[in-house]
């Protein structure tokens, strides 16, 4: 609040400033990644307004279209999708993108490739441990973006007088341990020993009380709920889908990593999310994320029971 009593914090730490700050901290800095989170956020505020103004039904529509996952596009997705393509693509800070709704990578052309060469589907098949920054926005009543550079992890609320995203949760950590597990129990029948035998674990545990189940069906959302409230996030294989079903690079990969430089783990039940390197863009793999300790339970399930 300023001295004035205006009612207006004068002092406010926008997403802005704060990445200004951070790029000072590095002398060698180019101030791409800072021009990249711009157009980024240009594209989020656009997605914001489009959601409000033109009402759910529009935007939910049925477009006519499939994504390359075979699953139906709605008018939303087309829009976003579209939306971060252009955005991004006229920061100049980027020479490849990778997204579900597109089979191939998507190039962009820079004066660096045509002397260097250009980038290729190799360029981008990284592990998740190579990953500079990652963030996810939530649209609702109001807009909130959490991002990590690489050290630490922070959020920040539209605030839609002033079209700036403003730091409300600064260095976000998640427990050690919660008490809350998030998976689709509808799928149940379909797990594989050590999924079942973990949630068996928690909802009927040899002393204290069990683990409440919530489970909403949007990743980034049951992600970001056991961010703030601890526990575990599970999207496993199941005998069905064997190589689980959530996308490595784009959906795996960033949570994760959000999820650790919050102090929490990442898992696929053998190794760490993290360290897998991709074969191809739109790889899946199951995925088991949040509180330590819940997540190192988990491992031990796949130590046991695991073949």
């Amino acid at each position: 609040m300023s001295s004035t009593g205006s009612g207006i914090d004068t002092d406010c730490m926008t997403m802005a400033r704060f990445l200004l700050s951070e790029q000072r901290k590095h002398p060698h800095a180019t101030g791409d990644l800072t021009q990249l989170m711009n157009a980024v956020l240009t594209a989020v505020k656009a997605i914001t307004s489009a959601v409000r103004k033109a009402g759910i039904a529009r935007l939910y529509g049925i477009s006519g279209s499939t994504n390359i996952q075979g699953e139906e596009v709605k008018k939303l997705d087309v829009l976003a999708n579209d939306l971060f393509i252009n955005m991004i693509r006229s920061s100049f800070t980027t020479c490849l993108m990778v997204s579900e709704e597109n089979d191939n990578v998507i190039e962009v052309e820079t004066e660096k490739q045509t002397s260097e060469g250009s980038a290729t589907v190799k360029d981008a098949l990284q592990p998740g441990h190579q990953i500079i920054a990652a963030g996810y926005a939530l649209y609702g009543s109001a807009t909130m973006v959490v991002l990590s550079i690489g050290n630490g992890v922070n959020g920040f609320m539209l605030d839609p007088a002033i079209g700036e995203f403003i730091l409300t949760d600064k260095n976000m950590r998640i427990k050690p341990r919660g008490k809350i597990y998030s998976i689709n129990e509808g799928y149940e029948k379909y797990w594989f020993e050590p999924v079942a035998q973990y949630i068996k674990s928690k909802k009927h545990p040899e002393s204290g009380k069990p683990y409440g189940a919530r489970y909403i069906g949007s990743m980034v959302a049951d992600v970001h709920r056991t961010l703030k409230y601890g526990g575990i996030f599970a999207y496993p294989a199941t005998k069905e889908a064997p190589k689980g079903k959530l996308r490595l690079m784009y959906e795996c990969n960033p949570m994760a990593f959000i999820i650790e430089q919050a102090g929490g783990m990442a898992t696929n039940g053998y190794i760490n999310i993290l360290d897998v390197v991709p074969e191809n863009i739109h790889q899946r793999s199951p995925i088991f994320m949040g509180s330590k300790e819940d997540v190192q339970d988990l491992i031990e399930c796949f130590k046991k029971y695991g073949e």
